[in-house]
């Protein structure tokens, strides 16, 4: 069996090494990890670079600011497989670059591309997203979020929580109700919000960490143009679940976990216990390699996905299990490295006695991926129920009479 790509691909993985060992031992590795804060200067002078090389941004158009680059899924395959090889700090991963900048090619108009898509994938232009709220979460379709036609704009009232990057965002992309009287899926609109509005009021909310990732929103008659809204009126739900389509796959990228088990298997070779490398000790070991395993299936699933989506071919259930997937793996690769480290890994945050890469902290922030974009329970009925056809589960109520029965919804 011939598993070489061919002199073509050959040549481009060498030009990829050779980019990573000149140009990305001057700047810092590793990906900036989503809502921490805005891009520095050298992270957005970075992304400029790859976006000139063709490593990010690779196949959105010129006009828009990308590269222009044909889809290629082997060429994808390899800029993933060189940046982690090398420990290559990858381009800025954001809500704006992996979740709204495709949105807005695939349902956007062209005045909204033209205006929003460059300064998005070169940095300069941060996005929160205005989803969740406080009685909105997993039933996101009930939120009250409201907007209302005043002569050309929108007025918008209420609240919206965990929104992540909201402290230091420039623009929101939010979900609002604008037809009150029509069923909940069919009544909510999408729009796009500078952060800088009168009557909006973010306040951080602090994490496990002591961090402030999330925030809650409080919008009171914040007002924006009509012209800011994606897709028609009463008909968001279709380009909210757009957008989630695309956060599932940012929260499941492989090469993050590809990432992680690298630093794992380092740390593993470097790590001693009672004078035993742990990667030495079988009960480390096999934990690796099924996590080894695990990253992979995951790794050439995504290129299955990516093939789906350049050939134009739809998706089924394999494009639900992406996020569930890729979340747990990240939970338990941080979990290995934390226990090997025993009681030192559970330090972080600069602790004196810390001596390796917070690996506590990659642990208590994984449980940010299993909760957000849709939690694990919620993306398990989904794939049960609209991927593989399983039957609702029936809900327990209680009638006039205080008696339990059950009813299909």
């Amino acid at each position: 069996m011939e598993l070489n790509y061919g002199p073509e691909y050959d040549e481009f993985r060498a030009e990829v090494r050779h980019f990573c060992e000149t140009e990305g031992k001057k700047t810092q590795s590793g990906a900036m990890r989503m809502g921490e804060h805005r891009p520095s200067a050298e992270a957005v002078d970075w992304q400029g670079k790859l976006i000139e090389a063709g490593y990010t941004a690779r196949t959105i158009p010129k006009e828009y600011g990308g590269f222009g680059g044909e889809p290629d899924i082997v060429k994808s395959l390899i800029i993933q497989e060189e940046f982690v090889a090398t420990s290559t700090r990858a381009g800025i991963q954001n809500q704006g670059i992996s979740m709204l900048v495709p949105t807005l090619l695939e349902v956007g108009t062209e005045e909204q591309k033209l205006k929003y898509i460059k300064p998005t994938i070169n940095g300069e232009m941060i996005w929160a997203q205005g989803y969740s709220e406080p009685g909105s979460g997993s039933d996101l379709a009930s939120l009250k979020t409201k907007a209302v036609v005043d002569g050309n704009n929108f007025v918008i009232n209420g609240q919206k929580i965990w929104t992540s990057s909201a402290q230091f965002a420039d623009m929101c992309f939010i979900l609002v109700r604008t037809e009150p009287e029509a069923p909940k899926h069919h009544g909510i609109s999408y729009l796009l919000m500078p952060m800088d509005s009168e009557g909006l009021d973010v306040k951080p909310l602090v994490t496990m960490t002591g961090e402030a990732f999330f925030n809650e929103m409080f919008l009171t008659d914040v007002t924006i143009p009509i012209t800011n809204i994606v897709g028609q009126r009463g008909e968001g739900w279709r380009v909210a679940n757009t957008t989630l389509k695309y956060e599932r796959g940012m929260l499941g990228n492989p090469g993050m976990s590809a990432t992680g088990i690298r630093g794992v298997a380092d740390l593993m070779r470097d790590e001693t216990i009672s004078g035993v490398r742990a990667i030495d000790m079988p009960i480390y070991r096999d934990r690796l390699l099924k996590l080894q395993g695990r990253s992979l299936a995951n790794k050439y699933h995504g290129l299955r996905l990516l093939s789906n989506e350049i050939n134009k071919e739809g998706f089924g259930v394999e494009a639900l299990i992406v996020k569930l997937s890729a979340t747990y793996l990240a939970h338990e690769i941080y979990s290995l490295a934390v226990d090997v480290m025993g009681e030192f890994g559970t330090l972080y945050d600069g602790s004196i006695y810390q001596r390796r890469k917070d690996w506590m902290r990659q642990y208590l922030g994984s449980f940010m991926g299993i909760i957000g974009g849709g939690t694990s329970q919620i993306q398990k009925n989904v794939i049960s129920e609209r991927g593989l056809g399983l039957p609702r589960e029936p809900l327990v109520r209680l009638d006039q009479n205080g008696w339990d029965f059950l009813k299909k919804i």
